[in-house]
């Protein structure tokens, strides 16, 4: 497995302990736990920043308890969390309104800012929601979380199956990448680089010759559109419990203070 490949497995196995009272819940009440966190996050205005608190508050209640290091939480946010920050950085520039203050040649707005505060406070929160949801779930466990709360069956497989060969097409990349450098093929130029263009189709011809083999295989062993489960998922009190110690506050504090403002 190539070192990309083998990163990215990483970022979407469990972390913390596998023992804990967190790690044993149902997967539909953790996915519906922590999206309500970020649902409720998301339709918070910065004005309303004691509903931001709260999510951050409810998100580090499920940490604890879970043993999951804040190392590996960031592991996991860092690969998205810095695109967006870096995307909204420019927001205090552009977006005009309320006060003005120089900097350098450049003018920064009091409503950018404002903007900026949001954006960046509800993309850490919806990143952390995510990244505590594998860290304490595990990919596979999620996806089985998400067919029983009957989401799309394709949206399902789609990601299942990305999931699983997405490690297969990154060695094949690696593989072609190094038959590829063996050859001494350096391009100093855009003019030169046209042999990329030959193996990335190469490599879409093998990952659609790949997907037919597994296809194929799949149906000579019984494959009805579903993985079959060792055993069914149980909704228990704990379960129960969980959703809504997280459920009731949030909502209610965001209802709460939407009728104030």
């Amino acid at each position: 497995m190539s070192g990309g490949a083998h990163h990215a497995l990483e970022l979407t196995a469990p972390a913390g302990d596998p023992d804990s009272p967190v790690h044993r819940l149902d997967p539909r009440a953790k996915i519906v736990g922590l999206v309500t966190v970020t649902l409720v996050a998301v339709s918070a205005p910065l004005s309303a920043w004691p509903v931001l608190a709260a999510c951050a508050l409810a998100l580090a209640a499920v940490a604890a308890p879970a043993r999951v290091p804040p190392a590996a939480l960031w592991q996991r946010v860092r690969v998205v969390l810095p695109l967006v920050i870096v995307v909204g950085i420019f927001l205090p520039f552009v977006r005009t309104g309320g006060e003005r203050w120089k900097l350098g040649p450049l003018t920064v707005h009091e409503q950018g800012l404002e903007v900026l505060g949001a954006v960046a406070s509800k993309a850490t929160i919806g990143a952390l929601s995510a990244a505590l949801l594998l860290a304490t779930t595990g990919f596979p466990a999620v996806l089985r979380g998400l067919d029983a709360l009957r989401v799309p069956r394709v949206f399902v497989l789609i990601t299942g199956f990305t999931y699983r060969y997405l490690f297969v097409v990154a060695a094949e990349v690696g593989r072609m990448r190094a038959a590829v450098m063996a050859r001494g093929y350096a391009p100093r130029t855009m003019l030169r680089s046209g042999a990329m263009g030959r193996v990335a189709g190469a490599l879409f011809l093998r990952t659609h010759a790949r997907g037919e083999r597994v296809h194929r295989a799949m149906l000579a062993r019984g494959w009805s559109g579903s993985m079959p489960q060792l055993s069914p998922l149980a909704l228990r009190a704990a379960d129960g419990a969980f959703v809504a110690a997280i459920l009731i506050p949030l909502v209610a504090l965001r209802v709460a203070l939407g009728v104030a403002a």
